[in-house]
């Protein structure tokens, strides 16, 4: 969904190719390989944290023109080049604490105009202070407290409510690095889905009303994925259980218009509309039996 939007900003006038890539590739450099193929990106730069890691990842990079820094994210977007635009994906493996709160807040002092930025936390209740709704009003207090802004009732602090804390929280600490700065965050991204844990996504671009009429005409508003502001639900990725046999049978029907067509095995109506809105950007493996 990301490549298929960065498409349309890209023929609207956000020349991508040009852009700086910044991420957290560790060992597998997914996004890396992705941007890199299909929008063109050749400047890019993966930050890791594991010094005890170096060699793996310096291993696995794919491609040369991936430069590879052995530090803190929060450590290099300080140093993003003010002369270029950057995409920045802060993507977290666990949940929101102070420091990716830090990180946050120097992503919306340093990144230029027309940059664009996500982030990704784990909203998961895996960890043990999230058991209880005083535990994880304690855990936010201490992490995240200047952001909570209206949230003080326990309450507000159940497993069901980790979604909309985040969201919140994420939202206020954007808005507390551009605080002095004659930009805004434009939101594109509210994403929710599975991933082992319950992740959200969050994204946008950095810019002003010049910035927003470029976006309104590249017709990315239209995407039923995008999200203009994060107040309301999150588009959440849903993602059938199919066997290979079955996707090849939906995607036969696609792209689906209309009233549903009865189906030749069973499957609940909720999944095939869910197929039907994420079969274009699912990715397609094969099964190699020796």
């Amino acid at each position: 969904m990301l490549i298929d939007s960065f498409l349309l900003l890209s023929a609207a006038g956000f020349n991508l190719r040009d852009y700086r890539y910044t991420g957290l590739g560790a060992t597998y450099f997914v996004d890396f390989i992705l941007f890199h193929k299909l929008l063109g990106i050749n400047r890019m730069c993966s930050a890791e944290h594991d010094l005890g890691a170096a060699k793996r990842v310096i291993f696995n990079k794919p491609f040369d023109c991936i430069e590879i820094v052995m530090d803190k994210i929060g450590n290099v977007i300080p140093s993003l080049d003010q002369q270029l635009k950057h995409i920045l994906w802060l993507d977290y493996d666990f949940q929101i604490d102070g420091e990716v709160i830090t990180d946050i807040k120097l992503a919306g002092a340093y990144l230029t105009e027309g940059s664009i930025f996500l982030i990704t936390v784990d909203v998961g209740n895996e960890a043990k202070e999230f058991n209880r709704p005083e535990e994880i009003h304690n855990y936010f207090l201490d992490q995240a407290g200047a952001f909570l802004g209206s949230m003080h009732s326990t309450d507000d602090f159940t497993k069901a409510q980790l979604p909309r804390i985040n969201t919140e929280i994420i939202n206020r600490a954007i808005k507390s690095g551009l605080s002095g700065r004659n930009l805004k965050f434009i939101p594109l991204y509210h994403f929710l889905y599975a991933d082992g844990h319950q992740m959200l996504t969050i994204g946008g671009i950095i810019g002003g009303l010049k910035t927003k009429r470029t976006l309104t005409r590249s017709g990315i508003f239209k995407n039923f994925y995008i999200r203009q502001d994060l107040d309301g639900d999150p588009y959440e990725i849903r993602v059938p259980k199919l066997s290979r046999k079955e996707r090849q049978y939906l995607d036969s029907m696609m792209p689906a218009t209309g009233k549903q067509k009865e189906c030749a095995f069973e499957l609940p109506l909720q999944d095939i509309e869910a197929y039907k809105e994420i079969y274009r950007f699912m990715p397609v493996y094969a099964e190699l039996l020796l």
